[in-house]
């Protein structure tokens, strides 16, 4: 999937509020946006790797025997 396709943009810098490096990756990469103080969204891209994660790590429990 190209960049410019995706609904949100990328940020070059991080919001000057973002203290927590995982937080700014989050929100320069387009994956999260924050709505107000401690409440988050996850954008189109950060549901989308969700999803993928989800599915791996079900997959592995399938293996296993895991519930």
């Amino acid at each position: 999937m190209r960049m410019s396709h995706l609904f949100s943009q990328t940020l070059r810098q991080a919001p000057a509020e973002a203290d927590v490096t995982s937080y700014q990756l989050l929100v320069r990469a387009g994956f999260i946006r924050q709505l107000s103080s401690g409440i988050f969204s996850y954008l189109t891209l950060g549901v989308r790797a969700m999803r993928k994660i989800e599915a791996i790590i079900r997959e592995e429990m399938d293996a296993i025997g895991g519930q």
